[in-house]
């Protein structure tokens, strides 16, 4: 028992080293968006999972490499915004960024056909930063692991 003591502090310290790797958002804040197209305009929705509105959540588009693109507008004070996406944009795909501020944030991909957005084949999209820190947790918890079985097994031969 008493060498669980010794290494209960190293356990927690990966495990504190693990949670603060994975980035989580808080359920109240998290940001839910929806798409639809009303009287031939595209209309963007979002709101935090409270239910509140994102208003002055700012849309924009990212660029190839993730970086922050060109700004398509800002919410209302109820969440909407109607979108313009570029002209020049007839087909392929956008990827979109609903940026309520840091860890507020909705990222969508948008297939384009014909300038029209094909809302049955829009998906939610981790961002890929979001998706490298949740496996460098995953690692860290598991190596985390691997080292206190280590030292148990080295401790038991002595």
């Amino acid at each position: 028992m008493a060498s669980l003591l010794r290494i209960s502090p190293l356990l927690a310290l990966g495990l504190a080293a693990a949670n603060v790797a994975v980035p989580r958002q808080a359920a109240a804040h998290a940001i839910e968006s929806s798409l639809h197209y009303l009287n031939g305009s595209l209309e963007l929705s979002s709101s935090f999972s409270s239910g509140e509105p994102a208003k002055d959540a700012v849309v924009r588009l990212l660029k190839a490499d993730g970086s922050p693109g060109q700004e398509l507008g800002r919410m209302g004070e109820d969440g909407r915004l109607a979108l313009t996406l570029p002209p020049d944009l007839r087909n392929g795909r956008v990827d979109l960024q609903v940026d309520g501020g840091p860890g507020h944030r909705d990222y969508l991909e948008l297939p384009v056909r014909n300038g029209q957005v094909q809302l049955d084949q829009v998906s939610e999209q981790p961002h890929g930063h979001q998706a490298l820190f949740q496996w460098a947790g995953i690692t860290a918890l598991l190596g985390s692991a691997g080292l206190v079985v280590s030292v148990r097994r080295s401790r038991r031969s002595s």
